[in-house]
């Protein structure tokens, strides 16, 4: 298109969004997909197209401004695509003119296996449909140029607020079988504060009597607000410095860990310690889950064995200037994330049910679309 179809108002929008992006304003995985959801209901609820084609290129234009404003969030270019997956589908039902609704009789298939773990996929078999004659799909109308999209947009807001309704519930949806993964007496360790792997262990409180170990993550301390939150819902609680968790992997029952993004190839980012955890978890034969919601899915590979991401915090919390002597003659490095090898994960434990490292690509392939993968 010539001219740039999104209006001023969505410039200003998006704009906003990427800015805040950029200077770290949201940050967390969960917090950057919902803006972002926001952020595209807000776009197409205003924006003016006469067809299908003009709406996908809008969306993934909005999509390339906050991912390069912010490519280290990966749920930013997840949420998009997960966005242009649910339009697509709502699009190619209203071309046919049918209704969104659940197959009654059940045929066995691998797709509808994993849907059974979505709840609000089942619940939901009533939705906006396009059976009137006035109704019809019009690409391209002369005569109404704002016709398809008038038409089009109920639909699509749906789509929208099914991708908003699994962001918001998922930690209850990662949480409802919590007692079926963590038994009596048994001592869990983790890695600094997740919020998923947070909910999860406090949903098993009221069912189960055991102890977690929390390593304190040094330099970012975030195991100590961690302790404190799952101490203050009765449950038993221990904080011990990063350096003994080799020491204490003889005496863990399961390792469980949180996730930035999960990688095409099953393997995941993960905040900084994690791959230590994991690696002394193998050695002892301790089992390794990572609680998550799968709207982190990623599907890209990692290129970079050495670091998570590439992203590092400021140096001077390892090893402050004032030791100037010594920071002279030492490179320092702060990670923000480890990449932890699939080999070293043993479930993830999704919104969707479990699953191992190796079926992480067949999710990927039913969440997005392939012509999504570069925005």
């Amino acid at each position: 298109m010539a001219t740039d179809p999104l209006s001023v108002a969505n410039q200003r929008v998006v704009e906003t969004l990427a800015s805040r992006l950029r200077r770290r304003q949201v940050v967390g995985s969960r917090e950057t997909a919902l803006e972002t959801v926001l952020v595209l209901r807000q776009v197409i609820s205003k924006v003016r197209f006469s067809n299908f084609d003009q709406l996908v290129e809008i969306i993934r234009s909005v999509g390339r401004k906050l991912v390069e404003a912010q490519p280290k969030e990966h749920t930013v270019g997840n949420t998009v695509r997960k966005v242009l997956h649910h339009i697509r589908e709502e699009y190619h039902t209203a071309s046919k003119g049918t209704a969104v609704v659940s197959t009654s009789k059940d045929t066995l298939s691998i797709a509808k296996f994993v849907l059974q773990g979505q709840p609000r996929k089942q619940n939901d078999p009533q939705k906006t449909t396009l059976k009137e004659p006035h109704d019809i799909l019009k690409e391209n109308d002369a005569d109404d140029p704002d016709a398809f999209a008038r038409t089009l947009k109920p639909v699509l807001m749906e789509a929208i607020q099914d991708v908003l309704d699994e962001l918001e519930t998922v930690y209850d949806n990662i949480s409802k079988n919590a007692k079926d993964h963590i038994h009596s007496d048994e001592i869990i360790l983790t890695i600094g504060k997740s919020s998923t792997v947070e909910a999860f262990l406090k949903a098993a409180a009221p069912y189960r009597k055991y102890t977690v170990i929390i390593a304190d993550t040094a330099p970012s301390y975030s195991g100590h607000d961690m302790a404190q939150s799952l101490s203050s819902a009765g449950i038993s609680t221990v904080l011990v410095p990063d350096s003994s968790i080799y020491a204490l992997m003889s005496r863990i029952n399961k390792v469980m860990l949180g996730a930035h993004a999960i990688l095409a190839n099953g393997g995941m980012f993960a905040i900084t310690g994690s791959l230590l955890a994991a690696t002394a978890a193998r050695a002892h034969s301790t089992p390794v889950v990572v609680c998550t919601g799968q709207f982190k899915l990623t599907p890209q590979w990692n290129l970079y064995h050495e670091y998570g991401a590439l992203d590092f915090a400021d140096p001077s919390s390892v090893l402050g200037f004032e030791e100037g002597n010594l920071v002279d003659k030492v490179d320092v490095v702060n990670p923000f994330y480890d990449y932890v090898r699939p080999e070293l994960i043993d479930a993830f434990i999704t919104n969707d049910g479990d699953h191992p490292p190796s079926s992480v690509y067949r999710l990927i392939k039913e969440a997005y679309d392939d012509e999504d993968y570069e925005l």
